[in-house]
């Protein structure tokens, strides 16, 4: 679960320089994908854990 939420942090990161910077706004993008992939991600095993 560790992994998890270092990968969110550093997604966010990402998309926080994306948007700082206006020729990184392909970086935000590809950032906040990414962010809710892995949250999803997360979710969807942390569910599949309790039902077991």
């Amino acid at each position: 679960m560790a992994a998890i939420i270092i990968i969110l942090v550093v997604w966010a990161a990402l998309a926080v320089v994306g948007f700082a910077f206006k020729g990184l706004l392909w970086l935000a993008i590809i950032a906040v994908i990414l962010f809710v992939g892995t949250l999803a991600f997360a979710i969807a095993r942390r569910s599949n854990n309790r039902k077991a």
